[in-house]
This record gives C-alpha cells, structure tokens and sequence, in this order.
C-alpha cells in the first residue's frame, strides 16, 4: 500500500510564500492524479489543485490560480504545492491525495476521486 507523507507548511505573514510537499512511499502508475484539499477551521474539506501523474496537466481552485502551482517529481515520487501572495483565508490544514486510477465516475475535484490521503499539514497565514 502506497503512502502519502506531507512535509513543509507552518506560519507566514500574509503576501508571503510557502511550499508543502508530498512524498509517495511507492511508485504511481501513468493513470494516477495526486491532488491537494484544505480543511480550514469549521469548515469542510474542499479542492485546491489536481496534477496529472504523466504529463504534469493541472487544474486549480478558482481561489487559488494564479497564485498557486502543483508540480511534480515522478523520479522522486512527489508532488509540491507552491503557494504565494498566501491570504489569511488560506489559513488550513493541506492534505495530500492521490488516485491511483481514475474511473471517471467522480470529478477529479471530489474528495471520493482519491483512494489515499496524507495526515495533512497545518498552514497559517497571518496578517
């Protein structure tokens, strides 16, 4: 069983930069998608950025693009989330997913397209 490790994250000032990574512990295929969600404080877990494992393809939160990028290593198995001109409403915990197939029966953007999931790291933006 893959899993997912989160690593970076922790407090900046609004304006500022910060980057979360997340390490697979074993090998995607070429149909997998790794994505991040954030779960801010009462509110529900929602949809940041998707990558697509073999070509790098993107798709972002309408609240994030232009200000966030997802890339990836696939000789290291990771996948990074670049976030700047960070917002205090940006304040949440990220989580790493990935989906090591994609059947087409949920949008890339649902939370039930992902079969495994990281233990999340906490960002706080602060004014």
């Amino acid at each position: 069983q893959v899993q997912l490790v989160e690593s970076g994250g922790g407090l900046v000032q609004a304006g500022g930069s910060l980057s979360v990574s997340c390490a697979a512990s074993g090998r995607l295929g070429s149909s997998a998608h790794m994505a991040w969600f954030r779960q801010a404080p009462g509110k529900e877990r929602e949809f940041v950025a998707t990558i697509r494992w073999i070509d790098g393809n993107p798709d972002y939160a309408d609240s994030v693009k232009g200000r966030f990028t997802i890339s990836r290593d696939n000789a290291k198995n990771t996948v990074y989330l670049q976030m700047n001109s960070l917002k205090s409403e940006d304040t949440a915990v990220y989580y790493c997913a990935a989906s090591t197939f994609h059947s087409g029966v949920y949008s890339l953007r649902s939370q039930l397209a992902y079969q495994l999931w990281g233990q999340g790291t906490q960002v706080t933006v602060f004014s």
